[in-house]
């Protein structure tokens, strides 16, 4: 559902998502600011920005478009973690720091669509936080599965 939204952006769709998903959100002393991931292809993916785009509507939160992409990056569909977080290093830059008294107790969650290994987020938030921003989470629509092992078990450990 979420590919065929990238594609054929349905607004209506994207609410219904986000209503869902605010029924797991904590209730901030402050509402958050919400920061879409910026993309690196021409045909951008509209979801980040439609996400806060209804997190604004519907919860009242505040976006600020605080990143910009540093350089492209792989296509990272076929990267296993260790070459995500390798390619995604560095890749964004935190376009400005928090005015006087805007970062004060002001959560950030930076949005994004799909997690898979985390490297898109933690990438951003390592820019942001260089900044001075207090980014308190990643909010996403989706995660992928764990990968399975031949035998089709989920892999042990943690």
């Amino acid at each position: 559902m979420l590919l065929g939204l990238r594609q054929r952006p349905e607004p209506a769709g994207v609410g219904a998502l986000v209503t869902v998903l605010a029924e797991g959100l904590p209730q901030w002393r402050q509402r958050p600011l919400v920061v879409p991931v910026p993309s690196w292809k021409r045909q951008a993916n509209p979801l980040p920005a439609l996400v806060c785009r209804e997190l604004v509507r519907q919860l009242g939160y505040r976006r600020a478009d605080l990143l910009e992409r540093s350089r492209p990056v792989l296509g990272q569909h076929h990267l296993g973690r260790t070459l995500r977080l390798a390619n995604q290093e560095g890749a964004f830059r935190c376009r400005r720091g928090p005015r006087l008294g805007e970062a004060l107790g002001r959560p950030v969650l930076i949005v994004d669509d799909i997690l898979t290994s985390g490297a898109t987020g933690c990438s951003a938030a390592t820019a942001l936080e260089t900044l001075g921003w207090q980014v308190v989470g990643l909010l996403c629509l989706a995660r992928t599965p764990r990968s399975r092992t031949r035998t089709g078990r989920p892999p042990s450990g943690p």
